[in-house]
């Protein structure tokens, strides 16, 4: 008969914390590939606080 080892909860949660941030920055990122102009206006507003300072 064969036991089966059961993962640690807190193992599980880790992997799940890991895929779920990596869907959320694979999501951003195609997010913002699809819209060029929130890429520029927040490239302006750093070249915005850099010449102020």
């Amino acid at each position: 008969m064969k036991t089966y080892k059961k993962p640690a909860a807190s193992k599980l949660l880790i992997r799940f914390d890991n895929e779920l941030k990596n869907l959320l920055a694979n999501d951003l990122k195609s997010f913002m590939e699809r819209n060029p102009f929130l890429a520029s206006k927040k490239q302006a507003m750093a070249q915005h606080t850099l010449s102020v300072a």
